[in-house]
């Protein structure tokens, strides 16, 4: 962050600049339509072979990304950090040197519009490297910038998010890190750290241009009454920071980590007084994978439920795994056809969908982070295409037969399943923005739901097994669907499905194939 103003110089600032009142972003936002996909810097793409990803690596791979079909980016943290991953930020208002210049990123920008894909940045609000100059000058009990941060006079035997305490001692008093002693959090009760964070903010949309932020650890920003997470307090704080930044752009978008995340909190973080554009649904991204892996329905149908009782309106972000989780390919059991259906699963169902790097091609990945977070697996070259030098960390030993290369040409790879599926979604509009119905199947093996937009109606089904499926009846006690005979079109997947009859807004016993293929997908039109 920038130094300190003089606390009247501020305010006058502040006040000079005030948000403007605005008109929020539709509920068709171009958020609404996107497929993004996220980016480690540090391992995507090394363009001068120090053996580290760069900015200008992902400007030479923007034509593969937007091959996929991504319409936005989510770039992991790109400012100075003393860790490899970022997240504990030094300054705000630069970029990482070891991923490039700030002219560089913004080449990158430049680039990606020209491509149509939206930009967005990872924003780490709830706390600063410990080496930040704020907290190095916090240290001093008299310093202006004491009160940035939390402080205690003793230990409040609080324990963090692994298990370790919060509180952490100095020479004058113990500070409050949630994550880790190198994180201390920032104090949200003070005006003056907002106005320190919504010039952050304004920098990065007025003055580079980016789309808006993934912000991390948001459920953490203000602690309560004891309470560690989604307390009223950061609630109250994040309906006036979307006042802010929808008043700088009202087009920029937010999306939050929300760890845990179902219905009941992305109603929380709504639910007419918008906090963020989006948060993610881990639950929902939990019951794909967990239906992928275990070949049956339950946890998906359950998900759903959950996900359709308290956000019905489908206005989140939704995803397999990310950067702290083990990657879905381990999770799967290095199963192709498992993974072609968690990915069947993401990209036919609601919400915006998330890809982390590698997910399209099977790249495997367990804790420890670092081994999550290995660098793409390009072609089976030396150095996986990933740099010419040394790459930061080992890159996985499969990388000569799992690569992109690899399956560019193979109809069959699950890079082209995730290009099918995402070329469905762009041209389906019941896929991308659809009511969801859930319907019954009758075998736990079988996945069926109904997504109903702008009179389009798709019928999606998913033989979830190592099966061939001959034992299942679909239904639906009722809906929206207009009665009559419908003739389905097969978008996705082989074979004519049957004629469906509806009445009642309703069906029973209908069976689209008489048979269908194990772990295959199919997406259905009903004329």
């Amino acid at each position: 962050m920038k130094r300190l103003l003089p606390l009247t110089l501020l305010m006058t600032l502040l006040l000079s600049c005030a948000p403007t009142p605005f008109q929020p972003a539709s509920r068709s936002g171009w958020w609404r339509e996107a497929v993004f996909y996220e980016i480690f810097v540090r391992s995507f793409q090394d363009s001068n072979g120090d053996g580290i990803g760069d900015f200008e690596g992902v400007t030479q791979r923007l034509d593969y990304l937007q091959s996929l079909g991504i319409t936005a980016l989510w770039l992991m943290p790109i400012h100075p950090s003393p860790s490899y991953h970022g997240y504990d930020v030094l300054n705000y208002y630069a970029v990482n040197p070891a991923y490039g210049t700030m002219d560089d990123f913004k080449r990158l920008l430049s680039e990606a519009r020209s491509r149509e894909m939206r930009v967005i940045i990872d924003f780490v609000p709830n706390h600063t490297s410990r080496q930040h100059p704020f907290f190095q000058a916090a240290l001093n009990p008299q310093s202006p910038y004491r009160n940035y941060y939390v402080w205690s006079q003793t230990d409040l035997g609080q324990k963090g998010s692994y298990g370790g305490p919060a509180w952490h001692k100095t020479k004058n008093g113990y500070y409050y890190g949630l994550f880790w002693g190198g994180m201390p959090d920032l104090n949200y009760t003070n005006p003056e750290v907002t106005a320190q964070i919504n010039k952050v903010v304004r920098f990065w949309l007025d003055e580079v241009g980016v789309d808006g932020f993934r912000i991390d650890a948001v459920k953490h920003l203000i602690e309560e009454d004891g309470k560690q997470e989604n307390t009223p307090a950061t609630h109250a704080w994040l309906r006036e920071f979307y006042t802010f930044y929808k008043g700088v752009n009202g087009q920029a978008y937010t999306v939050g980590e929300v760890f845990g995340a179902g219905g009941t909190l992305i109603k929380a973080y709504g639910g007419g007084q918008e906090q963020m554009d989006h948060i993610f649904n881990f639950e929902l991204a939990n019951g794909y994978v967990n239906s992928a892996r275990g070949e049956a329905n339950s946890s998906v149908v359950s998900a759903l439920k959950l996900t359709l009782a308290g956000a019905p309106h489908g206005n989140y972000a939704t995803f397999l795994t990310n950067h702290d989780q083990d990657r879905v390919m381990s999770v799967v059991g290095e199963s192709v056809k498992r993974a072609k259906v968690a990915a069947s699963l993401l990209l036919t169902g609601p919400g915006t969908p998330y890809l982390y790097y590698g997910e399209e091609i099977g790249m495997t990945g367990q804790k420890p982070d670092e081994y999550i977070r290995t660098p793409m697996q390009w072609n089976a070259e030396p150095g996986a295409g990933f740099t010419s030098g040394k790459p930061w960390i080992a890159i996985n030993s499969d990388y000569a037969t799992k690569n992109v290369a690899a399956q560019e040409t193979d109809p069959d790879s699950l890079l082209n399943h995730y290009r099918k599926l995402i070329a469905l979604r762009r041209e389906t509009p019941a896929l991308r923005a659809g009511e969801v119905i859930l319907l019954e199947t009758g075998s736990p093996a079988v996945y069926a739901i109904l997504r109903q937009a702008d009179r389009q109606t798709a019928l999606v089904l998913v033989n979830l097994s190592k099966e061939r499926m001959t034992n299942y009846k679909l239904s639906l006690t009722s809906s929206k669907l207009p009665n009559g005979q419908y003739a389905p079109r097969t978008v996705f997947g082989a074979g004519q499905a049957a004629e469906l009859q509806v009445r009642a807004g309703g069906f029973s016993g209908y069976i689209p194939l008489p048979e269908l293929e194990a772990y295959t997908t199919y997406v259905f039109l009903l004329k």
